[in-house]
């Protein structure tokens, strides 16, 4: 169930304000990624203009909600959205985020980190395999930015992510701007990290960009892709087989050029046997 996605190159994050500049330009990109849960209606603009856009370009389903590391019971009414979703879209694969949001009725609305301790890594594989079998096909899960720690980690982020891989065969949307800032907010090398997730266990990018409150820095994707995330990525791509590359952008929406701008800057860093997805 675990197998490797395609190889497609570089993507950008398909938000509703670039609609029309997609379908009247065509840009050279070569795939997008929705927001899963965006597409849970039957109708309305986002369908309008998805079903254009996926007769010429692969569709990545991204998640934001699904909370697989809650220990509340799975939630199969969202299950089923997502799969019905999943049927009509036909995505090249999906993901959704590695931490908790909500326990019982509460919804933090936020992306909350699990304790790195054996107890949650033997929870989330288990929620990872009735999540797998219920939409019969693998989930990419992405590293969350964070901002606390807990006393009771037994382990680093990193060997974490690791262990679940081996354990679970699960594959990671590793995202190079979440490591930063979780590396800048407490104090380890992001290299590390990067170095540490096995290469088969990597099956997209995200890069994307934050705010910098000088102390501390907050994942707010709402800026352009900061030097020293491009300077971690071209690091981290150099010694890599081609990774599916994305650049991701949620708040303070640039003109579409602008994003186009900065694929081409993750073109450019990357390898160049990153630049063919023959």
């Amino acid at each position: 169930m675990n197998s490797s996605p395609p190889y497609l190159g570089f993507g950008l994050g398909l938000r509703t304000c670039y609609f029309e500049d997609i379908i009247d330009t065509q840009p050279e990109v070569d795939w997008f990624e929705v927001i899963s849960e965006n597409y849970f209606v039957e109708g309305g603009k986002p369908w309008h203009y998805l079903d254009q856009i996926k007769e010429r370009y692969p569709i990545a389903m991204h998640g934001v909600s699904m909370s697989i590391g809650s220990t509340t019971e799975v939630n199969f009414d969202y299950l089923r959205d997502l799969k019905r979703t999943i049927e009509r879209i036909r995505p090249v694969w999906v993901s959704d985020h590695l931490c908790f949001s909500s326990i019982g009725d509460f919804n933090s609305h936020d992306l909350l980190p699990l304790p790195y301790t054996e107890e949650a890594l033997t929870h989330l594989c288990d929620r990872l395999r009735i999540v797998q079998d219920y939409l019969e096909r693998p989930l990419i899960l992405e590293n969350v930015s964070s901002y606390l720690t807990y006393h009771q980690s037994q382990m680093t982020e990193w060997d974490f992510l690791a262990s679940l891989h081996q354990q679970s065969g699960c594959q990671f949307l590793l995202d190079i701007n979440n490591v930063y800032v979780s590396a800048r907010n407490h104090g380890f090398d992001a290299m590390d990290y990067l170095n540490a997730i096995p290469q088969q266990a990597v099956a997209q990018i995200h890069l994307a960009g934050h705010s910098d409150f000088g102390s501390h820095i907050v994942d707010t994707h709402d800026q352009p892709v900061c030097d020293a995330v491009w300077q971690l990525f071209q690091r981290y791509a150099q010694s890599r087989l081609p990774i599916n590359t994305m650049i991701e952008r949620d708040d303070n929406f640039p003109p579409f050029d602008s994003l186009i701008a900065e694929l081409n800057q993750a073109r450019k860093l990357a390898p160049l046997n990153w630049s063919s997805n023959d």
